[in-house]
């Protein structure tokens, strides 16, 4: 299916189109090694465009598990940042609740089309969405929950997000799959370290014993973010402490001179994650140092 066909398809859904070519798909997505060709968007698309910390884990989750979910997007909302899930049961849901709850804004990743809501359940949950964030899949129009689209669909999670956090997970479980296409796309992972004698938290143990970070409080995953939030507590008053935004600048804007250069040869050139270098890149937007342009960046 071509654009052309696309948008005409997006249109008899109520939906709205985002091709890769167009300027604004999200950054992050466009660099992964597989990112979708088009969007498929009903909500509001600029919030593609916002930083976001993806949160994902059982759908049989335990009522502390999706405590714990409600509680740390809640508390992510609040340091700036944006909620990105999957709309399933369990954590999935928690996760939205919680960002919509403290009046954030939440990105949902379908893995059918953009007129299917699955679980059927969540069709209040989607329509709250599609108010207060935005609802996207790459799947025409019409398509049902399909198996083989779930892993799919988690590549679009991580791939829209600087981190994935996995809140609970068994062995073995869809969120390592997320988990791993995280780690493919130079993303961070976070884990809560469950007990060894909860089976729904063994999949966490696991993450973390490979090296994802352990979570135990919500500044656990800010100070791993570090330049984005301190781009987000440059801008806000919110938050638990002010960073000063220079402090985090001065390897990449060296890098950034007075001629445009592109986000991938910025990555490049500094051998850091894209999603740290999105990070420091919007510091400095914040800080009035660099521009951004339709090549890439440029010195202010």
């Amino acid at each position: 299916m071509n654009v052309a066909q696309a948008k005409a398809a997006a249109r008899s859904a109520g939906a709205t189109v985002l091709a890769i070519d167009d300027e604004h798909y999200p950054a992050l997505l466009r660099v992964i090694h597989d990112p979708p060709p088009v969007l498929y968007l009903r909500g509001d698309p600029g919030v593609l465009l916002e930083p976001h910390l993806a949160v994902v884990g059982s759908r049989r989750a335990s009522a502390a598990g999706l405590r714990v979910a409600q509680a740390l997007s809640g508390e992510l909302v609040g340091a700036g940042l944006g909620i990105c899930s999957g709309l399933a049961l369990g954590i999935d849901g928690a996760a939205h609740r919680g960002a919509l709850a403290a009046g954030g804004k939440s990105l949902a990743v379908l893995a059918t089309g953009i007129d299917r809501v699955y679980p059927r359940r969540h069709r209040a949950l989607a329509a709250q969405l599609e108010q207060a964030g935005c609802l996207v899949s790459e799947f025409p129009p019409g398509t049902p929950p399909l198996r083989q689209n779930f892993p799919r669909r988690n590549r679009i999670i991580s791939g829209l997000s600087l981190g994935v956090l996995v809140v609970e997970a068994a062995l073995p479980s869809g969120s390592l799959i997320t988990a791993r296409t995280a780690l493919e796309q130079n993303r961070e992972v976070f884990a809560l370290p469950w007990s060894m004698l909860h089976d729904g938290g063994r999949g966490c143990l696991h993450l973390i014993r490979e090296g994802a970070k352990m979570v135990q409080h919500v500044d656990d995953i800010l100070e791993e973010l570090g330049p984005l939030y301190a781009a987000q507590q440059h801008g806000s008053a919110r938050g638990p402490r002010e960073r000063d935004t220079r402090s985090v600048d001065s390897w990449l804007l060296a890098l950034v001179g007075y001629e445009v250069v592109g986000l991938d040869e910025l990555v490049q050139r500094s051998g850091q994650p894209v999603a740290r270098v999105l990070g420091e890149l919007s510091a400095l937007e914040l800080a009035g140092e660099v521009a951004r342009t339709a090549g890439g960046y440029i010195r202010r």
